[in-house]
């Protein structure tokens, strides 16, 4: 009789430069909006971890912790420090790191090479990997990083987030690099968070959504009252009393719109964001705020979450 395999459960962390692709592979894998998602730099701000259970006939029974860290880039302010310092915390954390960089890419720009560099002391294997390869070919991306990381790839991958191409490819290279060991986690979970940290990242993808130029990159969510049907057994919605940071008075102008017309629309998404994850109507009540400085404010940046 065949002995049925061990359970394999292990940390990839996921690493590159801003909008290479981290957080679409993420949801493609879940088949969720787990990840926010934006076109707009810097839309991860911490390393949040989500949880994928392989439960294909073919593999090995699993469980994927991976690691979803802030786009690597030059930092310009303390909270850009601070996103730095988590992808090297996530580091010193994970079995592997899946490096990401675009199927089209055909040299190594500046950002690119921060990331190489802060990879540099990671001991683990690197699985290199190019995401829309629906758009490009991804061989010549692949001996361009391969040669950058200094012999560190241990296995290329090419795939597609929005087409699904290539991602039980990914997984498969994910999983020999995983101890054996038992599950984190339940296989409910899809992410390791507080429910007041979910909540704060869909009003924030609300307004990252909506608001142009250079407005997004100063806001900040903070929710100040969380009430659920689950833990209050009275209510029949899900109530949200949350605010938006922003950095001065022209730009909270700009978040609340003519006659409050943005806010009303930022929280009609995130309220839908919201409904979605938590499967639960919603009363969702936002503010907006001037706090001067703020990602540049010890202080602030502990109360939010972060580490200045």
């Amino acid at each position: 009789m065949t002995n049925a395999p061990e359970f394999r459960c292990g940390v990839v962390a996921l690493v590159g430069r801003p909008n290479v692709g981290k957080s679409s592979l993420i949801n493609a894998l879940l088949k969720t909006r787990a990840a926010i998602v934006s076109p707009k730099p810097q839309t991860t701000r911490n390393a949040a971890r989500f949880i994928y259970n392989e439960e294909r006939p073919s593999a090995p029974p699993s469980q994927i912790i991976f690691t979803d860290t802030p786009g690597i880039h030059i930092p310009k302010n303390k909270l850009g420090r601070f996103l730095i310092d988590s992808v090297e915390n996530a580091l010193t954390l994970a079995d592997a790191v899946c490096y990401l960089v675009e199927a089209g890419d055909r040299e190594v720009g500046a950002e690119d090479k921060e990331a190489i560099a802060k990879l540099a002391g990671f001991g683990g294997r690197v699985i290199l990997t190019a995401t829309k390869c629906d758009k490009g070919e991804s061989e010549q991306a692949f001996e361009v990083y391969r040669s950058a990381l200094g012999g560190k790839v241990s296995v290329c991958v090419a795939l597609s987030a929005k087409s699904g191409q290539g991602l039980p490819e990914f997984i498969d290279a994910c999983l020999p690099f995983l101890p054996l060991g038992e599950p984190w986690f339940d296989p409910d979970i899809l992410m390791d968070g507080t429910e007041r940290f979910i909540a704060a990242e869909h009003v924030r993808a609300a307004a990252l959504d909506l608001l142009r130029d250079e407005v997004p990159h100063c806001v900040a969510v903070e929710i100040d009252e969380y009430k659920s049907p689950d833990e209050y057994q009275e209510r029949k919605k899900l109530y949200i009393r949350a605010s938006l940071l922003v950095e001065t008075d022209g730009q909270k102008a700009i978040v609340i719109g003519s006659g409050g017309s943005m806010l009303k629309k930022i929280g009609v998404r995130a309220r839908k964001y919201l409904e979605e994850t938590t499967g639960h109507s919603v009363y969702l009540e936002l503010w907006v705020k001037v706090s001067p400085h703020w990602r540049e404010s010890p202080a602030v940046l502990r109360r939010l979450g972060y580490t200045a």
